[in-house]
């Protein structure tokens, strides 16, 4: 699982697998960092849309409906806003992962989803 942050913007983005596994009720995936702490992110399945960070955790719950639609269609994102104390809002997309048009040497892509642009590529 892929994890982007920027600003009030969460971007998650999961291979085949990851999606399989979040259609039967969870995610998650960690950075470890020295000394032995981790930054742990996951997916899991819920009664309405959230998100949450608790003692390095960040957690996002998503509608089991939605998580179905997506998983067995060819949808590509779930997102979702929901608004924070101070009125600004945060911002949560989750995307399949789609291979990527240019050769990349060390990155495995063997998971992914095919690339709905790849047939107009040139690679």
């Amino acid at each position: 699982m892929k994890l982007r942050i920027k600003g009030n913007t969460i971007r998650l983005r999961l291979t085949q697998t990851e999606v399989d596994s979040l259609a039967n009720g969870s995610v998650e995936d960690k950075t470890q960092f020295p000394g032995g702490s981790a930054l742990i992110y996951k997916i899991q399945s819920a009664n309405k849309f959230g998100a949450s960070l608790t003692k390095g955790i960040v957690s996002i719950n998503l509608p089991s409906t939605e998580i179905n639609t997506w998983a067995t269609t060819d949808k590509i994102e779930i997102a979702f806003a929901t608004e924070l104390e101070n009125k600004e809002q945060l911002v949560i997309s989750i995307e399949k992962d789609f291979k990527c048009l240019t050769e990349r040497p060390k990155e495995d892509e063997s998971d992914m989803y095919p690339n709905p642009l790849e047939k107009h590529s040139n690679c």
